[in-house]
């Protein structure tokens, strides 16, 4: 995602890195390659103008010029702005005093309304809600069918009375949807209506009459993000036509730019309140536009992250799990299952590593991160008998071959996998019993690097490392006592080893494929 307007913009801001005072040539060249990003992310011309006449207004203020590090002063200029055109604040879906709430989505065909139905109606179950999908959507080939499909998946009901495909009245069924709901307690009824490939008068005008049947607490725009500002004409002619309170960017994940994004809501003055960020029912996310501009500007969004975390793992496993590390019970392979069965929840391994901070300059190595290697490994595991999951070591050659043959995978792989996990352990282990990783400096319990419970540093000869010499003393006195000291001094070792002789322990070089 913005992919090619990060890589731009972080380019830009390197080159201001080292410098210790700005200059107005600086701000001035700065300014342009921001510009020049912006506009080659197909953001429209009037939200390009106004940013950069923002970001240059503050940047030669005495906000940078006095700024100890006037570069990242800088950086946080253009992250407050990218917030401020993004649209400041989170907006959350406003919730009708009387249930049901009614939530009409209304769009272009293929922006992805119906599989967005089903994704929002997945978010709000998740959140202890009972929505409604209602099929209004009677224009469209088989739009009644997906929508009972993604229905079926998110485990929410449909409300489908007419079979579409050019037959009944979106209108009825739309004023029938209603009723149906509050007869079976659904506090939301998301209404998924019909699109075209172009705005026209029969469009806007049966979109009107639907909203005017169930008077929605929430009318949701569906933008495909993918359009750049092409999605800005889109939103103003709905605007126009019917009016909507918010919008909704589809296919993020797709978009490497993000002209839609950073112009709908300047342009429009309707906030952004959900995005979709991948082709699964869980790639949908509340839009926050401060973590927005801090994945653009390469920042990470650590906060998505953790939120993704507390979703996928079990807050009773979890706190099992502290319980046994805290009373010396070692991390077995049925521990470790559970742990990366939860990481499979949260989504794909390059999307949760792409959200730390400053992993944009390793886009290509996430590119290469297969999932597939987590199924490799569980599978590993679950041909393991129980006994053999709590104790690797009774895994002998036949005991291996044979798991081997159960999870489709080589000798090798089992065997890397049992040393793997086997140094693991052993690092948890010395962590727990408060001596730290072996052969780090500067942790406790580490030889030779003097920590607070290993033993001293010295050389190969067994003896101390010499003192620094001091200066000669300018009095003849003090400096006799001096050089008697010095004599008296027993001689050092010749053959005293330099730092570059220094070697990591066995079993670290082991897990560090040494």
């Amino acid at each position: 995602m913005f992919a090619s307007l990060s890589d731009r913009l972080s380019a830009t801001f390197r080159n201001l890195r080292g410098k210790g005072r700005l200059s107005e040539a600086d701000i001035d060249e700065t300014v342009r390659e921001i510009r020049i990003a912006l506009l080659d992310a197909d953001v429209a011309l009037p939200v390009v103008r106004e940013f950069c006449a923002r970001v240059k207004e503050r940047a030669l203020s005495s906000e940078v010029s006095g700024a100890l590090n006037p570069a990242q002063q800088v950086v946080k200029i253009v992250h407050e702005q990218l917030v401020a055109i993004l649209g400041g604040e989170t907006r959350r879906l406003r919730f009708a005093k009387q249930p049901p709430t009614v939530i009409l989505l209304a769009g272009l065909q293929g922006a992805g309304k119906t599989t967005l139905a089903g994704k929002l109606a997945a978010y709000l179950k998740s959140q202890s809600h009972t929505p409604l999908l209602v099929a209004a959507d009677l224009q469209r080939p088989n739009a009644v069918d997906q929508l009972r499909i993604v229905g079926e998946r998110a485990g929410v009901p449909v409300f489908a009375p007419e079979p579409g495909n050019g037959v009944g009245d979106p209108v009825q069924v739309a004023r029938d949807s209603v009723k149906h709901a509050e007869v079976h307690l659904n506090d939301i009824v998301i209404v998924d209506t019909a699109g075209r490939l172009a705005i026209d008068a029969e469009l806007m005008d049966q979109l009107a009459r639907v909203r005017d049947a169930v008077d929605p607490d929430e009318t949701l725009l569906v933008v495909d993000a993918m359009i750049g500002q092409d999605a800005v004409r889109t939103a103003e002619e709905f605007g126009a036509g019917v009016g909507f309170d918010g919008v909704v960017l589809t296919k993020l994940d797709g978009d490497a730019r993000g002209g839609a994004a950073l112009s709908i809501v300047s342009v429009t003055g309707r906030p952004v309140l959900f995005a979709s960020t991948g082709e699964k029912l869980e790639d949908f996310e509340a839009f926050h536009p401060d973590r927005m501009a801090s994945r653009i500007l390469d920042m990470g969004d650590v906060l998505t992250l953790i939120e993704q975390a507390e979703r996928a793992f079990d807050a009773e496993q979890a706190e099992r799990m502290a319980q046994k590390v805290s009373q010396g019970e070692d991390f077995t392979l049925e521990d470790f299952l559970e742990q990366m069965q939860a990481v499979k929840k949260m989504g794909s391994l390059g999307k949760i590593l792409g959200m730390l901070p400053g992993m944009g300059e390793m886009k290509a190595q996430l590119d290469q991160v297969d999932d597939r290697e987590l199924d490799r490994v569980a599978a590993i595991i679950q041909s393991m008998t129980p006994q053999e999951r709590r104790d690797p070591k009774i895994l002998n050659a036949s005991r291996r071959a044979r798991i081997a043959r159960g999870s489709g995978t080589a000798v090798s792989d089992v065997n890397g996998l049992v040393d793997r996990f086997g140094e693991a352990q052993k690092m948890m282990r010395q962590m727990r019993g408060g001596k730290g990783m072996p052969g780090m400096p500067g942790m406790p319990g580490m030889p030779g690097f003097g920590g607070g419970g290993g033993k001293k540093s010295k050389g190969r000869s067994g003896k101390a490392a010499p003192k620094p010499k001091k200066g000669r003393s300018g009095n003849p006195a003090k400096r006799a006592i001096q050089e008697s000291e010095e004599a008296s001094r027993p001689a050092v070792a010749a053959d005293q080893p330099a730092a570059a002789d220094f070697e990591l322990p066995d079993d670290l070089k082991k897990l560090l494929g040494g």
